[in-house]
Formats: C-alpha cells, structure tokens, sequence
C-alpha cells in the first residue's frame, strides 16, 4: 500500500502542533479540509491516529508509532525531491526565483542583471507565487531562491536577509470618502471592510491587516483574495480597501484604485530568502551576493 505524502506531512504537522486549528495555519489550509486529510490517512492505514480532546488532538499508540517515524520519511522525500529538482536547474543553467506581488521592486532588474555578470551562461527563471503560498515554492523545493515580503511563514526555518523597506499605505475605491484626502490615520480604517488573503496564511493575512496595530478593535473582511489581480478587482468594486506597498502606486497603478499614505503602521521590508540546505551552493550564494550588493540602507 503506498501513502501520499501530503497527508503523511498533514499528519505530522498535527501531531507536533496538537492542535488541528494550529496545524491548518502552518500548512495553509482550511481546518475541514485537514480533518478530511486526517481521515483519509486513518482509513488507508486501518489504524486511528488521534483521539480529540478539550486541550487538543492526543496521539494515539499507533499515532505515537507513525509520529517517530515520519518525520525522516518526510525529510528523506524532501531531499530527494530537492536534489531531483535542483539538478534540472543545474543542468539548464537555470536558477529559479520566486517572487510573491512586485519582488524587490525596481532593485529586481538590478539584481538579476549583476547576477548573470557573475554567472554567464546562466538564466533567472521568475515564478510569481499566490498569496496562499507566501513563500512562492521555497519551502517545498520548488524554486531555488526567493524575493518575499516579510514576515512570512515559516521565515524561521529558512535564512533570510533583509533588502529593502518600504511604507506601508492603503488602497482605495476612486469613489471612496477618504480617496479625497492626501493623507489618512489607520484609526480612520478600522471600521472599514478590508480586502484580505486566504485565513490559512496565519501571520502573512494579520501583517496586511494590521492586527497588532488595532488595539483590539475587531477587523472587517470584505473579501477574500489569493493573487494581485483579484485583490484589485475586489477593491475597486467596492468590497473593501487593503494595506499595500508604497510600491503599489507605480506597480499596481489601475483605473478605480487609488493609493494614498496612513500612519499608525509599520513599514514592510523585502528580503532574499533560501533554504539553509543552499548554504553551500555556489549559484544560490551568487544571488544572494548579487541581492545584498544591492539592496537598500537599512534603519538600525
């Protein structure tokens, strides 16, 4: 009998987490979908894997059994994958970067053109990933490197460098009220409905929405979108507004939206991320010479 992986991974991320609400944020997927997963594995082993409880879901001896085991299969597959994968790459000479929205903006051309003088021969292949992928492929071996916003999840697990910081303002409906002004406080959004990314994100969708920065007023979804086009669409129909980018007003720029500045939040920072197994890859460390060569001076 052969397993998908998918749901050996599912399953360890709530055996680890004990929870099947915090193993759905971290996996990005809806929580019904989990417990779906969860099933399908417990039938094609014959075995029950969890039993609920109020503090959680409990391993049970068999789950304890597969909990020991299954994180070096998954590692195992990983590598394999990983490896697999990067030695495609390596034999075309291509060197795959993923980007979620704008990548670093105009630093983007500069990068990718200082990265070719050190490789020649050497192609940058750009993959622009949905936002219910913040990582747009770099934890599941899909791309070699990547240009993301931070803070992104699972940041913690992958060695990230920080490139640039940009304000962060808001995205209007031309016919908005609050299009007119020049300027706007956040405190003047947080009855607003707001456009907002899949809740399986976790801290990407709060970082956009500005939890922490509400003092507990409660937050208002109007939509709910998982690429750029579809978040304008929304916006400039009328189902809300959305933090973005000060970038955004050059990249984003379309018919019904306007962008205008808020203060009350945080800046939002671009950086160079990959995975710590790339550490001893000549290629990926070009890139990531060519990124930090040129990315903006940082506040201390």
């Amino acid at each position: 009998m052969d397993v998908d992986t998918r749901l050996l991974r599912y399953f360890a991320a709530v055996a680890k987490a004990g929870s099947l609400t915090r193993a759905a944020e971290e996996l990005f997927v809806s929580q019904p979908a989990l417990t779906k997963q969860i099933k399908q594995l417990e039938d094609q082993l014959g075995v029950r894997l969890f039993t609920r409880s109020r503090s959680g879901m409990a391993l049970t001896e068999p789950g304890r059994a597969l909990a020991q085991l299954a994180p070096d299969v998954l590692n195992s597959w990983d590598r394999a994958q990983t490896e697999t994968r990067g030695a495609a790459s390596r034999a075309a000479r291509v060197l795959r970067i993923g980007f979620v929205a704008s990548a670093a903006n105009e630093l983007t051309q500069l990068i990718i053109a200082d990265f070719t003088r050190r490789r020649p021969g050497w192609r940058v292949e750009m993959r622009q990933g949905a936002w219910s992928n913040p990582t747009a492929g770099l934890i599941d071996g899909e791309v070699d490197v990547a240009l993301l916003r931070l803070p992104f999840p699972g940041q913690e697990g992958l060695r990230v460098e920080s490139l640039l910081t940009e304000p962060r303002g808001v995205l209007l409906p031309a016919t908005h009220p609050l299009a007119e002004r020049d300027h706007i406080d956040f405190r003047d959004l947080w009855d607003e409905p707001f456009v907002a990314a899949p809740a399986e994100t976790g801290v990407w969708r709060e970082f956009w929405l500005a939890a922490e920065e509400r003092e507990g007023h409660p937050i208002r979804i109007g939509a709910v979108t998982d690429r750029t086009d579809e978040w304008l669409i929304a916006i400039a129909n009328g189902y809300g507004v959305a933090l973005a980018p000060e970038s955004s007003a050059r990249f984003n720029a379309r018919p019904g939206v306007v962008y205008r500045p808020v203060s009350g939040v945080s800046p939002t920072r671009v950086g160079v991320a990959w995975r710590r197994t790339e550490d001893a890859n000549p290629v990926v460390q070009d890139f990531v010479r060519s990124c930090l060569d040129h990315r903006e001076v940082l506040p201390a």
